[in-house]
């Protein structure tokens, strides 16, 4: 195996992958739009990584917004447009659970990290990228002793995301591979 300077790659998914919906959640294949260079770029970072594992709060299933078999359907589309492009994710974690709910595993809590250094025991966090556009992606990074990466354009957050201090800051999805 090469030595790499980050071999895991975490990534959030609306608002990193795919366009985020502001107030709203993405239910299904028609509402899923991949960001510009997204498709382009994976393919390359799954080159220079070992493990792409999204992480996703998708409390619009808690809500009984949606179904979880609607998220899944909108993961699988994900994964198959990714795999068609030559590029690969590893794993998905979803954290369907409200955000009142005691003791959640939404982000930033690292409970979907743990779940996946359950799955993949050599992940090590500290050669470990987590790339998302909130404050609590980063602090979820952060927490787990990753290197983070914020993708600008979370405007109603914007406050917020002065006081957390990411390792990288980016406007393009592509350019996570000069980082790698």
């Amino acid at each position: 195996m090469l030595s790499r300077k980050f071999p895991f790659l975490f990534l959030d998914r609306d608002g990193v992958i795919n366009r985020r919906l502001p107030g709203q959640y993405v239910q299904s294949i028609e509402e899923f739009k991949f960001l510009p260079g997204v498709l382009d770029a994976l393919p390359r970072l799954s080159k220079k990584t070992d493990k792409i594992i999204i992480v996703t709060n998708q409390q619009g299933v808690g809500k009984e917004l949606m179904t979880y078999e609607q998220m899944e359907q909108v993961h699988v589309y994900m994964q198959q447009q990714i795999e068609k492009k030559g590029g690969r994710v590893d794993a998905i974690f979803s954290c369907t659970e409200l955000a009142s709910d005691t003791n959640n595993c939404r982000k930033p809590s690292p409970a979907m990290g743990i779940y996946a250094k359950k799955k993949f025991p050599n992940i090590n966090f500290s050669k470990s990228l987590m790339v998302g556009d909130s404050a609590s992606d980063i602090q979820f990074g952060q927490a787990l002793g990753m290197k983070t990466v914020l993708m600008q354009g979370k405007e109603e957050e914007a406050d917020m995301l002065r006081t957390i201090n990411p390792d990288f800051t980016l406007q393009e999805f592509s350019r996570i591979l000069d980082l790698l």
